[in-house]
């Protein structure tokens, strides 16, 4: 009985969740426009639609000039700089132009013989004045939208190749508990 409440809970509380957690964003994007749309839904196609409107006209030439413009102004206002910088070159790193999360490495940080999974995100830390020596990994949290960065000797790290950076991910962020997939040689 036990080993089938188990498996009961395996199965049932990923699909609960997931199904909550979309239920949730979407009640949530949904409810910005519900007071001007009262049919459930609408709201939130509206807003997929218009994201995808700001995306395509963002990309035309004269609106990239009023972007940057507008980029600027918040930039350099103060305390609206580092919550709009900050998201921004978050978005960026996961799914812009300057993608970070694309090198997937071990690092040795803590012992001899002890390994993490990281994300190799900056192999030039001029800022820093450490030259090409160094690079920054950044290794993510089990269970939590957290993570640390290190600055590390480039012989510290070893590229992690024949994995998908997403699946280096899940398993980083699961605490190792998902099945790696192996691609299929030939």
């Amino acid at each position: 009985m036990f080993g089938y409440f188990l498996h009961g809970l395996i199965v049932a509380v990923p699909f609960v969740l997931t199904v909550s957690i979309l239920y949730w964003f979407f009640n949530k994007v949904d409810g910005i426009l519900r007071p001007f749309v009262g049919t459930p839904g609408v709201g939130f196609a509206l807003m997929i639609v218009l994201i995808f409107l700001v995306g395509r006209i963002s990309s035309l030439s004269l609106m990239r000039r009023l972007y940057k413009v507008f980029d600027g102004c918040l930039e350099s206002t103060p305390g609206v700089s580092f919550i709009y910088s900050s998201t921004r070159d978050f978005l960026e790193a996961f799914a812009g132009k300057k993608r970070r999360f694309t090198h997937s490495v071990l690092v040795n940080v803590l012992a001899e013989e002890v390994w993490l999974v990281g994300f190799l995100t900056d192999e030039e830390l001029s800022g820093f004045k450490l030259g090409g020596k160094y690079v920054s990994v950044y290794v993510p949290q089990a269970y939590n939208v957290a993570g640390q960065l290190y600055l590390v000797k480039r012989d510290r790290i070893r590229p992690i190749e024949h994995l998908s950076s997403s699946e280096v991910m899940k398993y980083a962020v699961t605490g190792g508990a998902v099945e790696l997939v192996m691609p299929a040689k030939g």
